[in-house]
């Protein structure tokens, strides 16, 4: 039987392969572009192209998440058992920070421009664009895989905590939390291009993944000077504690409602989505609004839910470890069934 930490690679190893397979998918059609209709085309075929692309690798990595976390509880003497099904569908379509996935894929075109106003050619101002498209895509596609892992924990009770596995090369906000333990329900710290991941746990116990020093050890001298930078570096090879060293944070866009921050997204809330149908039929009310096309409004004909939808993050968040009303909150916001 695979142990714990095998199936983690694997998993990984799945989702990167999806990353890489959608990223190529992107290269051949951005080679089509060009920087002077770059907006056009992102607005046409080719960006509806991509946003298709993306959200399959989406529903890809999701789809796989609970029989990854089914696996990973068996392999741990637990049960395979969920007390619901993961709804890949509805962690589809969604830009990490909860917006419009469409909008965000239509960023690189405004870095496009801004290259090109700053003076570099057309062909350096469209390489910068792809590693733009390329960053926004990895990190959608990454983040979904996570967000449904963590739902996947929360439909299993054998699963009670996770821990954060680092895969180098990696940046030094990430090193610093590799091996750490949290609760299943807790929010992950990532960042865009973050490929970590988790590893989910039936009971307390500290399976085999490097430490933030052991990942340092196997770094050359140089990477430590450009991950820690000149004097961060110096510092830990002084014996600094390498948390001190490094600041890491989580930057995430939120919004106020009742004095509250909390996350909300409008993203898969209309009549014909998974959530908004049953919104529909909870009698909910729905108004009318301009669809949205990589930010630019097109018609009124679209309905969408006044009730707005939680991110999974925020689900669990708001739930405070009681996995009842997690699974109460999922079912309700559609990500679970």
């Amino acid at each position: 039987m695979a142990t714990p930490p095998e199936l983690a690679r694997t998993r990984y190893e799945q989702v990167t392969s999806t990353i890489r397979s959608i990223i190529e998918q992107i290269q051949d059609l951005w080679r089509g572009m060009s920087a002077q209709s770059v907006e056009d085309d992102l607005l046409g075929e080719a960006g509806a192209r991509i946003a298709s692309a993306v959200v399959a690798g989406q529903f890809t990595v999701a789809d796989a998440a609970q029989a990854y976390i089914a696996a990973q509880m068996v392999a741990q003497g637990g049960s395979a058992a969920a007390e619901a099904a993961l709804i890949a569908a509805a962690f589809t379509g969604i830009a990490p920070g909860g917006g419009p996935l469409e909008s965000l894929l239509f960023l690189p075109a405004i870095g496009v421009r801004r290259r090109l106003a700053a003076g570099l050619t057309p062909e350096e101002a469209m390489l910068g664009g792809l590693a733009d498209m390329a960053m926004y895509a990895s990190t959608a596609i990454a983040d979904t895989a996570r967000s449904a892992d963590q739902v996947g924990m929360a439909a299993n009770r054998s699963c009670v905590a996770y821990v954060r596995v680092v895969h180098l090369p990696a940046c030094a906000r990430c090193i610093v939390l590799s091996g750490q333990m949290y609760r299943h329900s807790e929010g992950f710290l990532r960042h865009p291009n973050c490929d970590c991941q988790t590893l989910p746990l039936r009971e307390d116990q500290w399976p085999d993944v490097p430490t933030p020093a052991q990942l340092i050890d196997r770094m050359t001298p140089e990477q430590r000077r450009r991950i820690f930078t000149e004097d961060g570096a110096r510092a830990i090879a002084a014996g600094a504690d390498v948390g001190q060293v490094v600041n890491s944070r989580r930057g995430m866009d939120t919004v106020t409602r009742h004095g509250r921050d909390i996350q909300i997204t409008h993203e898969g809330a209309t009549r014909r989505s998974v959530y908004g149908r049953s919104r529909a039929r909870a009698g909910d009310q729905f108004d009318r609004f301009a669809g949205q096309r990589y930010g630019h409004a097109t018609t009124t004909r679209y309905f969408r839910s006044t009730r707005h939808r939680l991110m999974p993050g925020e689900i669990f968040r708001l739930a405070g470890g009681n996995r009842d009303e997690e699974l109460r909150l999922l079912r309700r916001y559609g990500y679970i069934t």
